[in-house]
């Protein structure tokens, strides 16, 4: 990526992350209910087996009730683990209520002793987004890594979570960037073409 590529994506995302921090408690509270919601008909939908989702920090879309009405569906729920920075993702089985250690990026995670699956439904977090699935996260790249090692082993469906204020018309991408399959807003459910 080029150094005009880092800066304008570097742009993009402090752009959004201070949309972001703006909206009113109450504009949260509703998207995790529509979240829990749509999140848990796409999910049926798409026949999925096994979901993880994000542990909310700080002002992202509070994602622990998806995870209650994933688990309350029958379905196994996961949190991502960092194992370390540059590496792929890990997952472990996790319901809301059950114990949590913080972890390397001082996020909540499972335990150790929880059992490691491979999704098949991934809920992403994302600073900004465009329409046609491309991304810009946080810097790291974990979710790029993750999802092409996913994908190699087979159909893997990626669906951001963000709050409209965050969508950009274009956002600067490259070869190791992962398109989502959807997007799921508190105002509507956008269809990225990706899969």
């Amino acid at each position: 990526m080029t150094t005009a590529s880092a800066a304008a994506k570097e742009d993009l995302r402090q752009a959004a992350l201070s949309r972001r921090r703006e909206l009113e408690p109450a504009a949260r509270t509703k998207f995790g209910q529509r979240l829990a919601v749509e999140g848990l008909r796409l999910a049926k939908g798409l026949s999925a087996r096994a979901i993880s989702a994000f542990y909310p920090v700080r002002d992202e879309p509070d994602t622990l009730p998806l995870l209650a009405a994933l688990a309350e569906a029958g379905f196994l729920t996961l949190l991502p683990i960092t194992i370390a920075r540059g590496a792929p993702l890990v997952f472990r089985a996790w319901r809301p209520g059950e114990p949590t250690k913080t972890g390397a990026m001082k996020i909540p995670e499972p335990p150790e002793s929880a059992r490691a699956v491979d999704p098949d439904l991934l809920f992403v977090p994302l600073a900004c987004f465009d329409r046609t699935g491309h991304r810009i996260g946080y810097g790291a790249g974990h979710y790029d890594r993750t999802l092409r090692a996913l994908r190699a082993k087979g159909r893997v469906i990626a669906v951001g979570v963000a709050f409209g204020v965050a969508e950009c018309p274009a956002t600067p991408f490259g070869a190791h960037d992962e398109r989502l399959d959807f997007v799921l807003t508190d105002t509507e459910l956008i269809d990225c073409g990706a899969g």
